[in-house]
């Protein structure tokens, strides 16, 4: 019986662990709810989502960077197809780039960027976002 708890225990436990701990908030984007990770240190901007083989619908990761500049992303250990929204100061996008698994072709933004946002590929297209939609930034993501 000890071991089943244990063992149960484990199960319950890994799914909890597959976030990294990174901090969760809510955007806005057209009328849809995103949960999204805040990956604001340098260790967990070049984490990212690496690792992880699944991604639900409704979830993303937003990377914030101390300041507007040229990005670039690649998919070094990234198993899941993404979609990249690289978006300025303001949260207006600049670009959309649609990215492959473990690609390590550098995926660049269209000017100086502060943030970039990863979502499942194709949810910006089917969701009606563009380059030039502003993005409602959360409160978490502003300096």
């Amino acid at each position: 019986m000890k071991r089943l708890t244990f063992y149960l225990f484990v199960l319950i436990l890994i799914p909890a662990c597959s976030s990294q701990g990174l901090k969760e908030t809510e955007m806005k984007l057209k009328g849809h709810t995103l949960t999204v990770e805040l990956a604001r240190t340098a260790t967990e901007r070049q984490t990212g989502l690496m690792n992880r083989e699944s991604l639900a619908t409704d979830r993303g990761m937003l990377f914030i960077f101390p300041g507007e500049e040229p990005r670039s992303f690649w998919m070094k250990n990234t198993l899941i197809p993404l979609s990249i929204a690289f978006m300025d100061r303001e949260g207006v996008i600049l670009n959309i780039q649609d990215m492959e698994p473990l690609d390590l072709t550098p995926v660049p933004s269209e000017g100086p960027a502060m943030y970039a946002l990863e979502v499942n590929r194709g949810l910006f297209h089917e969701w009606g976002v563009r380059p030039g939609y502003r993005v409602v930034l959360p409160p978490d993501a502003r300096e």
